[in-house]
């Protein structure tokens, strides 16, 4: 498996939401978000669908493995993208930890890669946004007011 992955039917600000709070209670921190939805309308002048990077990492585990190999950074982030499908639901996926850190053979390392991934798999899996709490407004004709006869 290379990517660990979950697809939902809510909002995309809800699954972004319940992202964040999955890895949180996983003990993931986030360090970064990265809209690409905005770069590409700020560079490319294009409009894309909502579409947001969280470069999160585990921070227990992140000190251990750079005292163990000091040039493990440019694989030490965990980076979930959230993102919107045109039928309306929202993918989250992540690399799978093991697959990209697969070259540096360490045995330590590994250990710590197999705990990562551990904790990476259960907070994707369950990602399960709440529903939005939206106020039901009256339909228009039922918003109209008596009229008097005087």
């Amino acid at each position: 498996m290379y990517f660990f992955s979950n697809s939902v039917n809510a909002s995309f600000d809800d699954t972004v939401l319940a992202t964040k709070n999955a890895l949180k209670r996983h003990g993931f921190e986030i360090l970064t978000e990265i809209d690409m939805r905005k770069a590409f309308k700020r560079h490319l002048a294009l409009d894309f669908r909502p579409y947001l990077i969280l470069s999160a990492y585990y921070p227990t585990s992140a000190h251990h493995a750079v005292q163990i190999y000091d040039q493990i950074g440019s694989v030490l982030l965990c980076n979930v993208v959230v993102q919107q499908q045109d039928d309306g639901r929202v993918d989250i996926s992540v690399p799978d930890p093991a697959t990209s850190m697969h070259v540096i053979n360490h045995i330590e390392l590994n250990w710590i890669v197999r705990e990562l991934r551990g904790h990476l798999q259960k907070a994707i899996e369950e990602i399960e946004p709440r529903p939005e709490t939206r106020r039901h407004l009256p339909k228009r004709e039922d918003a109209r007011l008596p009229v008097s006869a005087n």
